[in-house]
């Protein structure tokens, strides 16, 4: 089912982040449950609370580091798999978007206490939000096909 912009607007109001539902999106694919996968994507909403990665992309790179990252030490080859899929991941989010922080993406900051109140009553929230993670989703589903 492909998440709407409503679906992922309720995860909003009930408390779940743009990494989160991308982890979700992607934990059976990944070998996790749902719950763990929401739950180790937790501590990055905001722009980890202080504007700077969209919580879209850091749910991606989670993604990207679970199904290509390395695991140890002398896997340089590894890494390289994954530093191009990030980076083929970044470059398309922001030929789509211009930017990759929270705070440009949104054009408020969650760290300043004055913007807080403004990212939810501008509807900014309910509305980019919702369509960076769609976006996110699709680059990542692009990807593995």
């Amino acid at each position: 089912m492909e998440l709407t912009k409503q679906n992922i607007s309720d995860s909003f109001m009930n408390g779940v982040d743009c990494s989160q539902i991308i982890m979700g999106e992607w934990a059976d694919r990944l070998g996790l449950s749902k719950e763990d996968a929401i739950k180790v994507s937790s501590a990055f909403g905001g722009g980890m609370g202080i504007g700077e990665s969209c919580g879209a992309i850091i749910g991606a790179m989670l993604v990207l580091g679970m199904k290509y990252g390395n695991t140890g030490e002398n896997q340089q080859e590894q890494k390289d798999i994954l530093n191009a899929k990030r980076a083929e991941f970044l470059e398309k989010f922001k030929s789509a978007h211009n930017h990759c922080s929270c705070r440009e993406l949104l054009g408020y900051d969650f760290s300043k206490p004055e913007d807080v109140p403004k990212i939810f009553e501008s509807g900014v929230l309910f509305e980019v939000c919702p369509c960076l993670v769609q976006s996110a989703l699709k680059i990542l589903d692009e990807m593995e096909n």
